[in-house]
């Protein structure tokens, strides 16, 4: 029973730590494009193959 007096607070602050980055992270725009940046990986080597510079450096040997 003396287990409970301790979990059960500190669940309510996990909770609440838990909400808190919930709502910031929705104000701060983290949400905004959930898709974006999985078709960004697909298309990013077509946009890297038009560039000029589109080869990717070498490592020296």
């Amino acid at each position: 029973m003396q287990a409970m007096y301790f979990l059960i607070p500190l669940s309510l602050v996990m909770l609440g730590i838990g909400a808190w980055a919930l709502i910031w992270a929705i104000n701060n725009g983290q949400y905004d494009d959930p898709e974006g940046a999985s078709w960004r990986v697909i298309y990013e080597d077509r946009d890297h193959k038009k560039r000029p510079h589109g080869d990717p450096p070498t490592m020296p040997h």
